[in-house]
């Protein structure tokens, strides 16, 4: 059998160690579950990764792209910045919905981080990865729809990411499914505000 390239081997033990945690937690999901999970050797999982550290920080990224690409292709532009703001919305909650086990590990490898000494900086690193998304993908929306930013990139970005953050905690533990979409018109209503089109 060929041998895999480095890159795509450690997509693949990433995968597995994300279903892995979501399943049996952080804490619990050790190097040898994570390469039976992967179907591959522990040595594989030692070439692909030098430490747990470097796993958890692959494991923050990888599930922040896996609804970062669904965000960015539905913030196409619409015939307004409200509609094209909730189109973006709905995509990261229907991934929500979808994934609640992704979304909820993502609180534990904060948690654990914070927790595990020499794990501190990769909660730090996972919310600016969450902070600089929002920068990115409004950035690639201002020119297309001529924006006005009624606040800075990086004090829309950090609300964005807080904001976000917050509903999703709220849904993963109240649940109610009929009571987020009066939610999301609201938070909806309220991005436009602070993001409003250029006046001619």
């Amino acid at each position: 059998m060929a041998r895999r390239p480095s890159a795509e081997r450690r997509q693949q033990l990433t995968e597995a160690a994300i279903r892995a945690m979501a399943r049996d937690g952080v804490a619990r999901t050790t190097t040898r579950s994570i390469a039976a999970e992967a179907g591959v050797s522990l040595s594989v999982f030692h070439y692909c990764f030098d430490s747990k550290q470097a796993l958890v920080e692959s494991v923050i990224t990888t599930i922040t792209d896996h609804y970062v690409t669904l965000v960015r292709d539905a913030l196409r532009p619409r015939d307004t910045l409200q509609e094209t703001v909730r189109a973006g919305l709905q995509a990261y909650w229907d991934h929500v919905r979808a994934h609640p086990d992704e979304h909820m590990l993502t609180y534990e490898l904060t948690q654990y981080a914070l927790r595990q000494p020499g794990f501190e900086h990769l909660a730090r690193r996972q919310h600016e990865l969450y902070r600089d998304t929002y920068a990115e993908l409004i950035e690639e929306l201002r020119p297309t729809m001529d924006l006005r930013l009624r606040v800075p990139v990086p004090v829309l970005a950090r609300y964005l990411a807080a904001m976000t953050d917050g509903l999703t905690l709220n849904y993963l533990v109240l649940g109610d499914e009929d009571a987020w979409e009066g939610v999301l018109d609201t938070v909806t209503a309220h991005m436009a505000s602070l993001v409003a089109p250029q006046e001619s």
